[in-house]
């Protein structure tokens, strides 16, 4: 695959421009409009609660084209103009002020210009699983900043992104037996290379090397012979969508790091406290999966490896690979990249989605509900966190699921929160998203018929109130991220329910 020059950046065209700011402009409108705005009588027009102006847009699942209404007229909005409008309004609606908030969104806007600069001169995978983890220019579409990359130069995050279709070696590092803190089955890691003898090996992903290397903590152990470098891996891995999550082929293994960036709500270290949970959760979900049997299938996060004097900035996670899981014959993509769109989707062969739809609700859905009714599991079954394995027509034939971190079990939360949360991750920013583009690809398809007889399958009473509910949650990360809470403490505004019948 030809290589991203990221070191003589092309001066961006006008076009590319406003391609850039529409890419930004619809999740951030999404946020908008979700969690401070309101309908008014006129389709496409919405009040914004504090300030009470009037914004219209164009489009619903993908809002663009911003115009604010002023002195009797709708003015157009830039990118720039829609980040200040936004700040204004969260000012206005929270009384609080936030300066790194407006700065990532622009930080977002600026790293969509340059992901699409480099995608106009490279070759996309031929792989197609690949080229779907590596599809998403948007990214999140109800997130205000989805592609920040921390505000650093390009040149220091682009060789890395999964959107410019990177792929590169790991760094190799070596700890002292001593030193090395690990849990659960970490035996892939030592096929990566050969350690001296009395120490282990510890892969690092390149861009987080580069930004912890300066630590004292690490400095330290370099001086003192606690660790060592090695070198690059001669083979190399390529980035999932999640950007810190890197694919092994050769080995058929993913790997999972800390990145020391802010990436939607969390700074992405592998932390402490959810390693130390790690196995017990995973252990959780592998059992409920072995035991609900069916097609689906769980991506194990088997066990973890690390230095004890930098146990969070260090650490790498071991995830099963694909081969073991995906039925024979049959394709993975990420379903989130068949919301958004990549060449070779089979949703763009689609004619009648009815019974691709159906297909798709009988493999997600099961497993889901089945592992929170049965085991207490709940699953972060969000678009990101999901697999769909399709087959020689592109019908879906099974699932799979992976992220033990995101993954919460009851009792450790309650019934009620769990529920919530999983309603939130499966119907919210999962399934709506299919069907809101089902529907707007295919006008006179109704796909809320169809979950509704999905749910009525299973003896789940939670499954069974759905269609009554008035509302549903939706996240509001534009205002976790303004008022500065925890990118862990989800918080919900009431959304129309699809579900509920006429």
């Amino acid at each position: 695959m030809d290589r991203v020059d990221s070191s003589h950046p092309v001066p961006p065209s006008d076009e590319a421009a406003e391609a850039a700011d529409a890419y930004a402009a619809a999740p951030l409108l999404n946020c908008l409009l979700r969690e401070v705005g309101e309908p008014t009588d006129v389709p496409g027009v919405y009040r914004l609660r504090a300030g009470g102006r009037l914004l219209r847009v164009t489009g619903s699942r993908r809002p663009a084209h911003p115009e604010l209404l002023a002195a009797g007229a709708w003015h157009p909005l830039t990118h720039t103009e829609l980040v200040e409008l936004t700040a204004e309004e969260l000012r206005r609606f929270t009384g609080q002020d936030n300066s790194e908030l407006p700065a990532e969104m622009a930080d977002s806007r600026d790293a969509v210009a340059a992901l699409l600069a480099a995608r106009a001169g490279t070759i996309p995978p031929a792989d197609l699983y690949r080229r779907s983890e590596q599809s998403l220019i948007t990214g999140h579409p109800h997130h205000p900043a989805p592609k920040a990359r921390g505000g650093g130069p390009v040149a220091g995050w682009l060789p890395y992104a999964p959107e410019a279709y990177a792929d590169f070696p790991l760094e190799l590092l070596a700890v002292r037996e001593d030193a090395v803190a690990e849990e659960g089955d970490t035996t892939a890691l030592d096929a990566l290379g050969t350690a001296p003898a009395g120490y282990r090996l510890l892969p690092a992903h390149p861009w987080q090397l580069d930004l912890v290397a300066g630590h004292p903590e690490i400095r330290g152990a370099l001086a003192d012979g606690r660790l060592l470098r090695l070198g690059r891996t001669p083979r190399r891995v390529w980035p999932t969508a999640a950007v810190r999550t890197l694919y092994d082929p050769a080995d058929d293994v993913f790997l999972k790091f800390s990145l020391d960036v802010r990436i939607t709500n969390d700074i992405r270290r592998l932390w402490r406290h959810d390693l130390l949970r790690l196995r017990r959760t995973d252990a959780a979900v592998s059992s409920a999966f072995a035991a609900l049997g069916g097609p689906a299938a769980w991506l194990s996060d088997r066990g973890y490896r690390t230095a004890d004097f930098a146990f969070e900035e260090l650490a790498v996670l071991v995830r099963d690979g694909l081969r073991e899981h995906v039925l024979p014959g049959a394709t993975p993509l990420l379903a989130a990249a068949l919301v958004e769109g990549f060449d070779g989707s089979p949703l763009d062969r689609l004619t009648d989605p009815g019974p691709w739809w159906e297909a798709y609700l009988r493999q997600v859905v099961p497993p889901v509900l089945e592992a929170f009714a049965r085991y207490g599991v709940v699953l972060e079954a969000h678009v990101q966190n999901t697999l769909v394995a399709v087959d020689a027509d592109g019908l879906p034939v099974q699932a799979l699921f992976r992220d033990a971190e995101g993954v919460k079990l009851v009792p450790e939360v309650t019934r009620a929160a769990g529920w919530e949360r999983l309603v939130y991750c499966l119907l919210v920013n999962h399934l709506a998203e299919f069907a809101a583009l089902l529907a707007e690809r295919h006008p006179d398809y109704d796909p809320w018929p169809a979950v509704r007889r999905e749910l009525a399958r299973h003896d789940l009473p939670e499954a069974a109130e759905l269609p009554a509910a008035p509302t549903l949650p939706g996240k509001t990360n534009l205002l976790l991220r303004w008022t500065g809470a925890d990118g862990a403490d989800a918080r919900y505004v009431p959304l129309p329910n699809p579900l509920a019948r006429e």
